[in-house]
């Protein structure tokens, strides 16, 4: 305690929650929509960086955990349950499809676990179109009990959950799992030398990151209000969370939130430039990834690394 007392990164990350706390009382209900989306987002970097950054596992598929849980929220809230049950069963099928699909994968070399998460985004998308009478297919599905209609609560909901979020995956980065989990990820054979299973400590991190990803997949439809392929399924999504990982800092789970709104934030801010928007972001954080490895609060925490 003493020590994150001590750190700077500690204080700098405590004063850009206040201002971010304090932000609703100064901007539009619009600008408030896009930080809410972004921070879910955040969540959803920030466990992908668990597995990645610290087990060394790639997964090109990060949207098959969050669209079971996104999709089993909504379609048992058109049933009329509860909230918090909705949550509770999208978090329990995240982990469910998850370790049937980590615990085959995770014992494969090389890139066959980066090639089955893929294969899975896209068998799930047939899935839902396949299933259209309970998913809604392609035209996607509307949900009726949302978190709240106030931009405000919502916000400050979303930002209350990321950052809950975010101490909790950082935490545990930090504790015997994530060290064990970093050494696997660096050197599987010798971490297994020393009598670890390397495996078994894999599978729990995809189950963790199975578990806040399907219950941030499942709070960001309670509060858009739909589900379908193209905002929650879809590959293109999946490579946003990825590059917004990347680009934030690899191993340093919050990072990977800052690049998540930073992102979001400047596509929606050079939203007026058309096709060049995309260009722009992808040329930014392109330059990031090829001249700042480490990303770009890895750069700043680990200095000593760079050069």
């Amino acid at each position: 305690m003493s020590a994150l007392l001590r750190s700077k990164v500690a204080w700098v990350a405590a004063a850009a929650i206040l201002a971010a706390a304090v932000l609703p009382l100064g901007v539009s209900a619009y600008v408030l929509g896009v930080l809410t989306t972004a921070y879910y987002f955040g969540v959803f970097s920030m466990a992908w960086d668990l597995l990645f950054g610290f087990a060394g596992e790639v997964n090109f598929g990060p949207t098959f955990l969050i669209g079971l849980g996104a999709y089993t929220a909504a379609i048992l809230d058109n049933r009329g349950l509860p909230i918090p049950l909705c949550v509770l069963a999208a978090a329990l099928a995240a982990v469910i499809g998850g370790m049937l699909l980590a615990m085959p994968a995770l014992r494969l070399r090389g890139p066959y676990f980066g090639l089955v998460t893929l294969v899975a985004v896209l068998l799930l998308q047939n899935a839902i179109v396949i299933f259209a009478g309970v998913t809604g297919g392609e035209i996607g599905m509307t949900v009726p009990n949302v978190l709240s209609i106030d931009a405000r609560v919502n916000y400050w909901f979303a930002l209350a959950f990321m950052v809950v979020c975010g101490v909790l995956l950082f935490g545990l980065s930090r504790s015997a799992i994530g060290l064990i989990l970093q050494a696997s990820g660096q050197d599987p054979i010798e971490a297994a030398a020393l009598g670890f299973n390397v495996v078994k400590h894999k599978i729990v991190a995809f189950a963790i990151s199975a578990i806040f990803s399907g219950i941030a997949g499942a709070l960001l439809v309670l509060y858009m209000g739909a589900a379908s392929v193209g905002t929650i399924v879809d590959i293109a999504i999946g490579v946003q969370i990825i590059i917004s990982a990347v680009l934030g800092g690899r191993r340093t789970i919050i990072g990977a939130a800052l690049g998540a709104v930073l992102l979001l934030v400047a596509a929606e801010w050079l939203r007026p430039l058309g096709q060049l928007n995309t260009l722009v972001v992808s040329a930014f954080a392109l330059a990031v990834i090829l001249f700042f490895p480490d990303g770009l609060l890895g750069y700043v925490l680990r200095p000593k690394e760079q050069g």
